[in-house]
């Protein structure tokens, strides 16, 4: 049963692997046609270096997340998408303490391989850092390894 762009969006923020509830991923939108998702994330002081930067493993996660969540999206299927390779390119500094906005979108899917790519920015909108990224979509096996967390208004 596919689901509309609404109802995956409420389920992919109440149900959440583990990765996106240590980073504090909040999915703001989601477009399944175009395979695009928008994220924010915080750059948390435990997340820093002695430079009070995000560090760059941290921010690699961030954008894997964003990349794989835009091929999920796309195939509009209940999907895993292990990573193969990706390259990471570091253009500034994500300061501590200041929003991540993270936009993931899928370039190709096929029945083997996805393409993806990712960004993200500072609440100015400078972009920090640019994921490309390859992945095997496959299918989710039983019920996954995930988190519950409450819908807004809940406790």
């Amino acid at each position: 049963m596919v689901m509309t762009d609404e109802e995956l969006l409420v389920r992919m923020r109440t149900r959440v692997p583990p990765t996106a509830q240590l980073l504090g991923q909040e999915l703001l939108a989601l477009d399944s046609r175009a395979g695009t998702v928008r994220m924010r994330f915080m750059g948390r002081p435990e997340f820093c270096n002695p430079m009070g930067h995000v560090q760059g493993g941290i921010l690699a996660a961030m954008l894997d997340d964003a990349a794989a969540c835009a091929v999920i999206v796309k195939s509009q299927r209940r999907i895993v998408v292990p990573t193969i390779e990706f390259k990471v390119s570091f253009l500034r500094p994500a300061r501590m303490g200041r929003p991540i906005i993270a936009e993931g979108r899928c370039l190709k899917l096929g029945r083997t391989v996805a393409f993806a790519e990712s960004d993200l920015f500072d609440p100015e909108g400078a972009l920090l850092a640019r994921l490309s990224t390859s992945c095997v979509p496959s299918p989710l096996e039983g019920e996954g390894l995930m988190i519950e967390r409450p819908t807004e208004g809940g406790a």
